[in-house]
């Protein structure tokens, strides 16, 4: 047999063939290289199974079998008990989960699993309470023991099989693959070379091994992302000398008088650390996040005034038409009285209108322009941009930061109001320095939340609404789409909980329609008139998530609510209660699922989005870090932000060293420059070079 090496393909190692190749193929896997970096799922620790004869009381152990049994009942105050009768082959074990209906569903008979937990004796027979699941494919209950790594299949293929040809890589061709983390480095991070690493997940001896290498891995990915993002904060600083736009006191005296509330103490501190930012000539590149309601419109509004008395232009680009023209109908109020020259800038304009104004923006005559992604199209210069402002930047994309046009480079100001985990900043935003607004303005209160489930609780609810209507307030009912989605679906559609509650629950009120599906002339009209207070409730669909503010609606009930994911609740719930007046939020929801309970659970217990986004990113995972991708690969190969938090810490803090030291300059830093590049320079504009 011919040597082994990293570029075999797979049908010419042992076990291999054709017809498995086929299959390989379709999991992305070609070479030996490839099956190196199929790197395990999971693994099982079967080392530590005991059988329910060596069962002690109050230590964590491990159990074996078949579930053959199972029961769910009723208990007094309405609490419920799910139990399962596991077969371990000796004896039986039973696992009991309380107020847990779905694990019914999600356990079935004949399954094989591992029960991980405290057990207890009860009734003569071991009971585990809320133990911790692993499900086992049949070949691996047949195992004799050991850590069995977990591998993703396609239909046809063996879970042996793969183990098998990988094993045979492992063996083969680990030893060649190339190291590129300088010694140093590893060092710092105490990881092993990449050749034990890869031996250790595929091939562990205990779980303690297979954590190491797996660790060194997750490094390896953390490290060369947040490489890449310093890369690209330096080369952004690299891009040219920025306006230095000093804000002396008479400067910020006159900006201050065009507002007509103090500042808070939160908006005062952003706004010192961006005018400190954008005294320098060097481009500002700094993430403004704040809770749903804190005011970073005003610190941003406040940042672009700072440009344009400075002499330089500003730009805010939001992502949404109907978001822009929130911010231009606050901006425009808010400079009556001034002589900045200003203008809105979106595609519902017509092409003679948009030729004006770009024309107007390209001589310089406009200050401080408004608007959407139009703003970003190549006819479209700014000759004296001093600033730019990107609201909601997530809905865009990572390159769309540094695509205005004109001379020099402006400083930038990135702003949400979906309060972001530390561990997505690091990624999602770790090009830019962090400001954080976490007070709220004087009288915002938070609003109260209730789950509404059974038929007495929603009738007790919209019984409630229609008695605040009365005293004067307004609402929101919020449905998950606009139309059926069959004939005998469950309905919560906008149209039909419209021409329903008209005629029902809100009969004698004035009620109304909007949607994204509207004409957007339509959509202006109604919202106008909910503004004005023509309208008291308005049915709608999450097209009101971002861009309405009416002070005077206090009300929203989310229809099935478990449709929505926690941080688009949270947004919705920050539509109301903007004024004075409490706000109160009903999510009707008749869900039983674990998630969405959890869900729900979090909104009745918090009105704190940095809470509720520590949360959701438990429950639903990082997602794609880059927000809108500009390439298909994902950025993370291996890491898992929902578990790797600490280890992304790491990465971070070396990965700052070797960019502030210039260490990838360095000979023996040039095969992780060149992973690194491979990896994300065309994703993130890299310079090849220096």
């Amino acid at each position: 047999m011919n040597r082994i090496t990293l570029q075999t393909e797979l049908q010419y190692l042992p076990g291999g063939g054709p017809r498995r190749a086929e299959l390989l193929a379709k999991l992305g896997l070609h070479t030996a290289s490839d099956l190196l970096w199929y790197l395990p799922r999971d693994v099982l620790d079967l080392t530590e199974v005991r059988a329910p004869g060596e069962l002690v009381e109050g230590e964590v152990q491990t159990v074996r079998g078949v579930v053959v049994d199972r029961d769910a009942r009723q208990l007094r105050g309405g609490r419920t008990l799910t139990a399962v009768l596991l077969d371990c082959g000796s004896d039986y074990v039973r696992g009991v989960w309380f107020n847990q209906p779905w694990m019914l569903q999600r356990l079935q008979d004949g399954q094989n699993l591992l029960f991980s937990g405290k057990p207890r004796r009860h009734q003569a027979r071991w009971e585990f309470s809320h133990p911790r699941i692993q499900y086992l494919d049949p070949e691996d209950t047949a195992s004799d023991g050991g850590v069995i790594p977990k591998y993703r299949l396609t239909e046809g293929l063996q879970l042996h099989e793969l183990r098998n040809l990988i094993r045979t890589a492992v063996e083969e061709c680990a030893g060649s693959v190339e190291e590129w983390l300088p010694e140093d480095v590893r060092s710092r991070l105490q990881v092993a070379e990449i050749s034990t690493a890869l031996r250790q997940v595929h091939l562990p001896r205990s779980s303690a091994e297979y954590e190491s290498g797996r660790r060194r891995l997750v490094l390896d990915d953390l490290l060369e992302f947040q490489l890449a993002l310093g890369l690209r904060r330096r080369a952004w600083q690299d891009r040219g000398a920025a306006p230095a736009l000093q804000a002396s006191a008479k400067i910020d005296a006159r900006i201050r008088r065009l507002f007509p509330f103090r500042f808070t103490a939160g908006q005062d501190q952003a706004i010192a650390e961006i005018v400190a930012d954008m005294g320098r000539e060097h481009p500002m590149h700094r993430l403004l996040q704040a809770d749903v309601g804190a005011g970073k419109t005003v610190v941003a509004i406040y940042s672009m005034l700072l440009s344009v008395a400075a002499g330089f232009q500003s730009v805010l680009m939001a992502p949404t038409e109907v978001l822009a023209a929130q911010h231009w109908e606050t901006i425009d109020e808010l400079l009556e009285e001034s002589r900045v020259e200003r203008l809105l800038l979106t595609g519902s304009l017509s092409a003679a209108q948009r030729r004006e104004a770009v024309d107007r923006i390209n001589r310089g005559e406009v200050q401080l322009v408004v608007g959407t992604q139009a703003l970003i199209q190549s006819d479209v210069v700014f000759p004296r941009l001093g600033l730019a402002v990107i609201d909601e930047q997530h809905k865009f994309g990572v390159e769309q930061r540094a695509r205005f046009s004109g001379g020099g480079a402006p400083h930038v100001l990135v702003m949400t109001a979906t309060p972001i985990p530390r561990s997505l900043c690091l990624t999602q935003y770790g090009d830019l320095d962090l400001t954080v607004i976490r007070d709220m303005p004087p009288g915002r209160r938070p609003v109260t939340t209730h789950r509404v489930q059974s038929r007495a609780q929603q009738q007790k609810a919209w019984e409630f609404l229609r008695k605040q209507v009365r005293a004067g307030r307004q609402a929101y009912v919020i449905c998950p789409r606009v139309e059926s989605e069959s004939a005998t679906a469950r309905d919560a559609a906008a149209e039909k909980v419209y021409d329903y509650l008209s005629r029902t629950e809100l009969s004698g009120f004035r009620v109304a329609l909007i949607h994204g599906r509207m004409e957007r002339d339509e959509r202006s009209r109604v919202m106008g008139a909910f503004r004005d207070s023509e309208i008291n409730v308005l049915v709608s669909t999450t097209v009101v998530e971002v861009g309405v503010d009416v002070p005077n609606a206090t009300l929203m009930v989310v229809l099935q609510a478990e449709r929505y994911g926690l941080a688009q609740l949270h947004q919705l719930r920050g539509r109301i209660a903007r004024g004075l007046h409490q706000g109160y939020c009903f999510l009707f929801s008749d869900s039983e699922s674990e998630d969405a309970l959890e869900r729900l659970a979090a909104l009745e217990s918090t009105a704190d989005g940095f809470e509720i986004a520590e949360k959701d990113f438990e429950l639903r995972g990082p997602g794609d870090v880059l927000g809108t991708r500009q390439h298909g690969e994902s950025p993370l190969r291996v890491a898992d932000l929902s578990t790797d938090a600490d280890l992304l810490e790491e990465a971070h803090a070396v990965a700052a060293q070797v960019i502030d030291a210039g260490s990838l300059s360095h000979a023996d830093f040039a095969p992780l420059r060149r992973r690194v590049l491979q990896r994300f320079g065309r994703a993130f504009d890299l310079p090849q070079t220096g």
